[in-house]
């Protein structure tokens, strides 16, 4: 039964707005239950912005609403990367959320926030909109299982709890199932390892270490740009050469940042929809070659100044589907970075004559002193393209030319079974029995990147065929958040106790984003993008590459139209009610 309008409900129990309770809730403390649990409205699984967010506007919307997070405390992938150097790539105003009263009385120190300073927002999050209280941790989703006869999701936790809500809101992230090689010998190292994504939450020492980090990705530069200056020795096994942007950071000034709550603040979180990728900055609109070679320059040494990735995702649209257009923009990044690499060997390896992949369509990340790092005489490069890893010994890594790396530390920063892995981790099964897992096994499928045909009352923000990985996190959690409360309120204003989309919509859903990313230079790239960096992984487009403005165009088409592209139904009836 839906509550009332009138009713506001805190963690499964109705209030009074006098707040009276008007239900006991049986649960003990520590995620555990002392008894069957009642039946609510939401489960959201993963307390990071996502399921803040929901958690937020749901309760707000008077729904009764449980977070369960795997983790000790809330952040998502700010609590669990805490490796050295984790900060985040989006510029501090819209790296938050937009809520009035938590922007207006918070303050950051630098223009791009490390983690410590996001682990401190979290808290201040929870402390002005008290969230906690309705938050189990230590508690892992394992299994979800759709109920037809009653249009509810049975969830069970690693720890033994089960509940029943009627929606199920995975707020999983699409960045938090850790990706290991499959090197030989790997547990038999004897000196300390670690993956970036399940770094010890008190550190590891690495100052006057031998430290050796296999892979490049976003944690591999911030690890290796931090530990170079302190390592006795560092090792870096590199595939496949990041092509990072400066970051240019800064810290804050106080008065500045008062300045832009009292102006510009709501425009940037307005501004933030209208732009490709959900930044305050967009892409141009125009080809490189509408420029001439002087103008070109110059607007290229612009982009490059601003730092963070106006260079990337403020620069010209064509980058992304012109090759010739692309390898102008990979000219003059290669042309940066080799100003500040001494070594020819080391230009080689890092900033190749010929581009390992188009720029900009594997995810460049944001560095402060990467290059200058190669430049120590205590840092070595190995090229694994040339020299691959053999195995790893119980004193370090040997390679392919019989030299066995010797390392107190060995750091994987070896990435993720992104976008689809945290959802099909979990054994998801809907109303066929079927699960998720061998679904998408066959092909990646779903309505709006939101939803799932054959799994009712399920939905996913912030993952697989939405614009996550072109859009600034933030952003995309709002947005879709926003879609997801709007539409369970209309099922409970029409009475439905069951949303599934239909498979017709589903499949012209997959068709269109195909279409879209098949324009593109995305696929010439072995990257997350596509799955293409897990073994086995089907090889595919996740995410949604046409641009923020047109998905939430097409989100809203759909909400104002009844949903169309959705079938409803009522918990006891046969009778399905179909908007097309």
């Amino acid at each position: 039964m839906w509550p009332s309008k009138s009713t506001i409900i805190y963690n499964g129990s109705p209030r009074t707005a006098a707040g009276r309770t008007l239900l006991p809730h049986p649960m003990s403390v520590n995620g555990n239950s002392t008894q069957q649990e009642p039946e609510f409205d939401v489960l959201v699984v993963g307390a990071g912005f996502g399921g803040t967010y929901q958690l937020y506007k749901l309760r707000e919307a008077g729904f009764s609403v449980k977070v369960f997070e795997a983790g000790s405390n809330m952040g998502g992938t700010w609590h669990w990367n805490c490796y050295p150097g984790a900060r985040v790539d989006s510029d501090f105003s819209i790296y938050q959320l937009s809520i009035d009263e938590l922007w207006k009385e918070w303050e950051w120190t630098e223009r791009f926030p490390g983690r410590q300073e996001l682990v401190d927002y979290f808290a201040y999050v929870d402390k002005k909109l008290d969230l906690k209280r309705d938050m189990s941790f230590h508690t892992r989703v394992t299994a979800a299982h759709f109920d037809t006869p009653t249009d509810r999701w049975v969830v069970s936790t690693q720890n033994g709890r089960t509940v029943r809500p009627r929606f199920l809101v995975l707020c999983t992230g699409f960045a938090s199932k850790p990706l290991f090689p499959g090197y030989k010998g790997l547990d038999a190292f004897q000196g300390i390892i670690h993956h970036t994504a399940q770094w010890p939450q008190g550190g590891v020492d690495l100052a006057g270490k031998r430290v050796g980090v296999i892979g490049t990705g976003a944690s591999g530069v911030q690890v290796i740009q931090e530990t170079g200056p302190l390592a006795a020795h560092l090792t870096v096994f590199q595939r496949t050469p990041n092509l990072a942007l400066p970051m240019f950071q800064h810290k804050l000034d106080g008065a500045m940042q008062t300045r832009m709550k009292s102006e510009l603040y709501p425009i940037l979180f307005r501004r933030r929809e209208q732009t490709f990728a959900g930044f305050h900055f967009d892409v141009v609109r125009r080809s490189v070659f509408d420029l001439t070679p002087e103008e070109r320059y110059l607007a290229f040494e612009d982009l490059w100044a601003r730092g963070g990735f106006h260079y990337w995702l403020g620069a010209y649209q064509d980058i992304f589907t012109d090759e010739k257009a692309n390898a102008e923009v990979y000219a003059f990044w290669r042309k940066k970075v080799l100003e500040r690499l001494r070594d020819p060997e080391m230009q080689r390896k890092l900033a190749p004559e010929t581009a390992p992949h188009p720029f900009g369509v594997k995810r460049p990340c944001l560095e402060q002193q990467y290059w200058e790092v190669y430049n120590q005489p205590n840092v070595e490069l190995v090229d694994l393209q040339r020299n691959p890893i053999l195995e790893v010994t119980p004193k370090g890594v040997m390679t392919q030319d019989g030299v066995e790396h010797e390392l107190d530390v060995l750091v994987l920063a070896t990435g993720f079974d992104a976008v689809t892995g945290s959802i099909t981790d979990i054994d998801l099964r809907g109303i066929d029995g079927a699960l998720i897992r061998d679904k998408w096994s066959k092909g990646l499928s779903t309505y709006l990147g939101l939803t799932s045909a054959g799994y009712p009352n399920m939905f996913f923000p912030y993952g697989p065929q939405g614009p996550t990985a072109f859009c600034n996190g933030p952003t995309c959690v709002e947005i879709q958040g926003d879609w997801i409360v709007d539409c369970i309120a209309y099922m409970r204003e029409h009475k439905h106790t069951r949303i599934d989309p239909t498979q017709a919509a589903e499949d012209a859903w997959v068709a269109r984003l195909n279409e879209i990313f098949s324009t593109g230079l995305w696929d010439r790239a072995k990257s997350w993008y596509t799955g293409a960096n897990v073994p086995g992984k089907r090889v595919e487009s996740l995410n949604f590459t046409g641009g923020l403005p047109l998905y939430i165009r097409l989100c809203r088409e759909s909400a104002e139209g009844g949903y169309t592209g959705f079938a409803f139904s009522e918990s006891g009836t046969d009778g399905r009610t179909e908007c097309q």
